[in-house]
C-alpha cells in the first residue's frame, strides 16, 4: 500500500505544516479539497513509505 501525507502553509500565520498521519490516495485529495476551502496555500501531497 502507498501512504501520502500532506503539507500546506497554513492562512492564518504562514506557518509551514505536515499532517501527523498517512493517508490513502483518496483520503489524501479529500484532505487537500479541505484545506484549500480553509485558504491554506501551497499545498501537496507528498508520497511517504510506510512507517514514515
Amino acid at each position: 500500500m502507498v501512504n501520502y501525507r500532506v503539507k500546506w502553509v497554513r492562512a492564518r500565520d504562514g506557518k509551514a505544516m505536515l499532517s501527523a498521519v498517512s493517508y490513502d490516495q483518496p483520503s489524501a485529495e479529500h484532505r487537500k479539497a479541505d484545506l484549500e476551502a480553509e485558504g491554506a496555500t501551497d499545498i501537496k501531497i507528498v508520497k511517504v513509505r510506510a512507517g514514515e
